[in-house]
């Protein structure tokens, strides 16, 4: 129930306003079709997801709406093991595309960027069974016009922060920084985030021993972290990401 929660409020907050455009504009995403058929339970129950629904409207902006939604659906070797999908501008057009946790039974995990099509761009599977990654969002983070996309990979073992690139519907990763996590096993919810409280974005975590809220900046291909407060709970990351 909990985690039925935490999703509806997160879809709720990727459910964003976009400009009118001559193509249908991505206005909100949702998962749909739960399945027991990947046994992981990373986030506290054994229930992933089984296909995707991108609604869209031809004008979003006219008094008179022109909208449908299309439902994706994985092979059954694939689940969407995740807890909400993320509306993110990643190409700087104005337009949403969908950024979510897709895993393979066999392989394990990887970022997925989706349109109606269905995957357009992807990092490559993590290689192994129950081998899961925690995205932290999108920005970018060094400022050379492109967006990032950042995740801990295998937050509960490896714990390594890492960084890829979004262009022409490509990603290639450019850094990467072991040490440092933002989920432990059952918790419903991803914990950090990426903030900017003023001096260029900055990517929120625990350290690898949950003792340290730690901010990490991407400068010049070198990502650099240092902590920034005791980690006290999940009200910790709250007060990071809000600069406080």
């Amino acid at each position: 129930m909990l985690r039925g929660l935490i999703a509806g409020l997160a879809l709720a907050l990727a459910t964003i306003p976009v400009s009118a455009g001559p193509a249908d504009v991505i206005t909100a995403a949702e998962y749909a079709e739960p399945t027991t058929r990947y046994d992981h339970a990373v986030l506290g129950d054994n229930a992933e997801w089984g296909a995707l629904v991108l609604s869209f409207d031809a004008c979003p902006d006219c008094a008179a709406k022109d909208s449908r939604s299309v439902t994706i659906r994985l092979p059954d070797f694939r689940v969407f093991e995740d807890i909400a999908p993320r509306l993110l501008d990643l190409d700087n057009d104005g337009l949403p595309e969908v950024v979510v946790i897709e895993s393979d039974l066999a392989k394990g995990s990887r970022l997925a960027v989706y349109d109606e099509t269905g995957a357009i761009a992807a990092t490559p599977f993590i290689g192994n069974s129950n081998r899961w990654l925690a995205p932290l969002g999108a920005a970018d983070l060094d400022g050379d016009g492109l967006t990032e996309l950042a995740y801990v990979d295998r937050p509960h073992l490896a714990k390594i922060l890492r960084v890829w690139r979004y262009e022409n519907q490509r990603l290639t990763e450019i850094a990467e920084l072991p040490g440092l996590t933002n989920h432990r096993i059952g918790e419903p919810f991803i914990s950090g985030g990426i903030r900017d409280c003023g001096a260029g974005p900055e990517l929120i975590t625990a350290d690898a021993n949950w003792r340290q809220i730690m901010a990490t900046r991407l400068r010049g291909g070198t990502l650099s972290s240092e902590p920034i407060a005791p980690f006290g709970g999940p009200a910790s990351f709250t007060a990071a990401l809000t600069c406080r």
